[in-house]
Parts: C-alpha cells; structure tokens; sequence
C-alpha cells in the first residue's frame, strides 16, 4: 500500500455540524493510505487555501478540492468519492448511471438543507439552531 503524505484531493466540510461531521468520520475510516485531507469550511486556511469558494458555497454542500484546482461539490463530490475511496468502488456505478446526475443532486441538495434537523437540534455550540429555520409565529 503506498502512503500519501501529501494527499492531492482536500474535502471540505461544515464541521460545526454534528451530521457532516459524523458522515466525514465515516469517509475518514475509508481513507486508506491518507488519500484524502479533512478540514473544516470554518478553519481559518479554508479561505487564505480555497478563496475561490465563497462562504455561501461551502455551507450549502461539500467540496472536494483537488490539487489542479478543480473542485467538486455535493453530489458530484460524492460521485468523485467513489472513484477515489476504494471502499466506496461499489458505489461507482449507481452513481454513474447516464443522466442520474440531475437526480443525485435534488437528493443531495434535500439532505444537505435538512442536515442540521437530521443530526438533532441539540449541538454542544448552538450551531445547529443557526441553521435551522425558525417557526413563524402570526
């Protein structure tokens, strides 16, 4: 197995969130060899590292950043995944079937909107509650 010590590809993530960062626990078991670096949007070298991703973009989805420059969000980060993680191979297919990419993005879209309901409305930080929108009251 040949070690990476200096991975090519960065996946960036909302780390103040309980559900992203359990998922990218998840991605950090499968990263065999240190293919891959973690950081969090809310780390002080996201924006001096990535400035060409706006604040905005990085808490809407994931980003997968490679060292070309090219960078994958949301589904297609996920898609990316699956080539690059060889625990996620299987994966691959499902997520390459012709024209599914539309419908890959509608579905990363819903769990990325909701992320913050679906890791519960309790966070160490409260920053769960900032995401989560409020009831209006009449």
């Amino acid at each position: 197995m040949v070690l990476h010590k200096n991975p090519q590809e960065t996946v960036l993530f909302d780390g103040e969130c309980n559900f992203c960062t359990s998922q990218i626990g998840w991605l950090r078991r499968l990263n065999w060899g240190n293919r891959l670096e973690f950081l969090s949007l809310h780390d002080p070298s996201t924006r001096v590292r990535f400035g060409f991703l706006t604040h905005e973009q990085l808490m809407e989805q994931m980003w997968v950043v490679r060292s070309t420059g090219e960078a994958y969000g949301g589904a297609e980060a996920v898609r990316f995944l699956t080539r690059r993680l060889p625990a996620l191979y299987w994966l691959a297919p499902l997520l390459h079937i012709p024209f599914s990419m539309p419908i890959w993005s509608f579905l990363y879209r819903i769990v990325a909107k909701y992320r913050y309901h679906l890791a519960g409305r309790t966070c160490e930080n409260g920053t769960c509650e900032l995401h989560i929108p409020k009831k209006k009251t009449l």
